[in-house]
């Protein structure tokens, strides 16, 4: 039998690993919905993503959860977008007190007809905002451990660590692309430019005059009107 500790490392090892082959977001959600019910003793997990504005990307342990989650996102209710909201925690929640069925009025009857009576949820943050939520499910009237709530945050901030790394190094990829690209049009603009110089007699800045000049009026881009006129497709 994997003992507890073990299991906990387990699940931060395959946080850490998820997207070491492939940028498959909601795998990383879902892994890190599974791993909360594996380590902290709850009964689902979903996990809800704000991966850009007007965009979400969710995961969950169960797919009925992740209906309830994506449902909860319309209607602006649940642990998970009160979190998302405010960047908050929402501490263990019985969805048969007062306050929760009126807060959310829709989430807390779809919620009790999946067999679920209490909810959590912790904040993922990334650069100290709020861009998801882990939202832990449990059934029965036992509450909640304070501590696998705080074990829960250690999770989703292993897991926003993962993301920002792999989204860093995302933009970074898309980064050097474009020098890459901008120095390549650099080098053919100036290739362009001493072939119109030698075979018109002009000097460099008379001919990039000219080349932009044609450019502008054929609507076409610089760097593809220099290509052009490298490989002898347009004659100076």
């Amino acid at each position: 039998m994997t003992r507890p500790d073990q299991r906990l490392a387990d699940a931060f090892v395959s946080l850490a690993e998820r997207l070491r082959d492939d940028y498959d977001i909601p795998a990383l959600l879902t892994t890190l919905a599974d791993c909360s019910v594996d380590v902290l003793g709850v009964g689902a997990a979903s996990v809800i993503l704000d991966e850009r504005p007007g965009v979400t990307v969710s995961g969950a342990s169960d797919p009925e959860v992740a209906q309830l989650e994506t449902e909860a996102s319309a209607w602006r209710e649940g642990p998970g977008y009160d979190c998302r909201r405010t960047g908050a925690p929402v501490v263990e929640a019985v969805l048969d007190g007062p306050i929760p069925r009126q807060r959310w009025r829709r989430y807390v009857p779809r919620a009790h007809t999946l067999g679920y009576t209490r909810v959590a949820a912790v904040p993922l943050r990334m650069r100290e905002s709020p861009v998801g939520a882990l939202v832990l499910y449990r059934e029965g009237s036992d509450p909640l451990d304070p501590a696998a709530l705080v074990l829960g945050q250690s999770l989703a901030d292993a897991a926003a660590i993962t993301l920002l790394r792999e989204r860093e190094l995302n933009e970074s990829r898309t980064l050097s692309a474009q020098l890459e690209l901008a120095l390549s049009s650099r080098v053919v603009i100036e290739q362009a430019k001493g072939i119109i110089s030698t075979r018109m007699a002009l000097t460099m800045d008379e001919s990039f005059a000219v080349l932009r000049r044609y450019a502008r009026n054929h609507q076409l881009l610089l760097s593809t009107l220099a290509r052009d006129v490298v490989e002898g497709r347009v004659q100076p």
